[in-house]
């Protein structure tokens, strides 16, 4: 490892990364909040184990009681807000620095709308369930980004009208979702409803590979090309001139975060806000123009895992949703950044 500046360059295997230190340094305290996060979301419940216990569990010399807890109860669904937060997080800051914009997040170009549609179809009208219905989000989420980018093509991809596009197609699709669930039987709208808010509760083993399998395959890919992600950002002839190949870093960037996305809504539905909020505030605490995918993905975990704890203890007795925290603390962020931007340009 040899230092220049603030930053860093880490080399092994044949392999050498240059990293900001500052944000490495962000991105691996932020990793640990959002595990120390998770350790605490293991020990309460209905019935609170000691952390030592919770420990002793995971080391596989715990007793059959605590481990019933741990590993059928509570572990799947600790283990789901840690992935899907960090997938959302990698997702999010891939999209802005393609699209060059803060707003631009799966939530707002209509990548977890057209997941949920894809989903409603094989809830309300399939009468599909559990790994059909996430087969159904990947499906809707891979075919709204394809349409997308073809709606938004003329000689090319601007990210302006990739945004504008994205937006109005989230428009029709948030029309079609509401007439599916008006069409359906009572009890099946209230499901439809609460799978449309986000949540990782009664999410089991499956969901955990589903996304787990979605980060091991596409994060490698995403970190790879990333090191090109700032360069885009300052634009295509900018990219060219560093050597960039802009083409094919921005189609496989943009394919690697549409099936980040697509994963994380068919483990726990569409989750508002911590793919736009996550790497913005990631780049705050690094103090540097675009966060890193690794310090906006651990900040995304971060988030879902502390969200998912606010809403277990939120209101007593009653475990509400995760997707109600977190659009919650979205529109308070959405807020201050339209603010932020005001004072900014006043």
């Amino acid at each position: 490892m040899s230092g220049q500046g603030t930053r860093v360059v880490l080399r092994g295997g044949g392999l050498s990364v240059r990293v900001h230190l500052r944000a490495l340094i962000v991105g691996v305290v932020l990793l640990l909040v959002a595990l120390g996060v998770a350790l605490v979301n293991l020990t309460s419940g209905d019935f609170p184990v000691p952390v030592a216990d919770v420990l002793r569990s995971l080391a596989g010399r715990g007793d059959a009681g605590t481990d019933f807890i741990v590993y059928e109860l509570r572990l799947p669904r600790v283990l789901i807000t840690l992935l899907v937060g960090a997938a959302l997080g990698a997702s999010g800051t891939i999209f802005q620095g393609l699209t060059r914009n803060p707003l631009g997040s799966p939530d707002f170009v209509g990548l977890t709308v057209g997941a949920a549609t894809g989903a409603l179809v094989v809830m309300l009208i399939l009468g599909g369930g559990g790994i059909q219905v996430a087969t159904g989000a990947i499906v809707g989420c891979l075919l709204t980004s394809v349409a997308i980018y073809l709606l938004a093509f003329r000689r090319g991809v601007q990210p302006f009208r990739l945004i504008l596009m994205g937006i109005g197609v989230s428009a029709l699709l948030e029309a079609a979702n509401s007439y599916l669930i008006y069409r359906s039987r009572l009890d099946e709208a209230l499901a439809a409803q609460v799978w449309l808010i986000g949540s990782v509760n009664g999410r089991g083993w499956t969901e955990v590979v589903l996304v787990g399998v979605a980060l091991a395959v596409l994060l490698p890919l995403v970190l790879y090309y990333g090191r090109h992600l700032s360069m885009l950002a300052l634009g295509d002839e900018i990219a060219v001139l560093h050597g960039v190949p802009v083409e094919r870093s921005r189609a496989v960037l943009a394919l690697a975060a549409v099936g980040l996305s697509a994963g994380a809504t068919a483990a726990a539905g569409p989750i508002a806000f911590v793919a736009l909020a996550a790497p913005p505030l990631a780049a705050r605490l690094a103090r540097s123009p675009h966060a890193g995918i690794l310090p906006a993905a651990a900040m995304g975990a971060a988030l879902l895992t502390a969200g998912d704890w606010a809403a277990q203890h939120a209101m007593p007795g009653n475990d509400i949703p995760v997707g109600i925290i977190t659009a919650a603390l979205g529109g308070v962020y959405l807020t201050w950044l339209l603010f932020h931007e005001r004072r900014t340009r006043g």
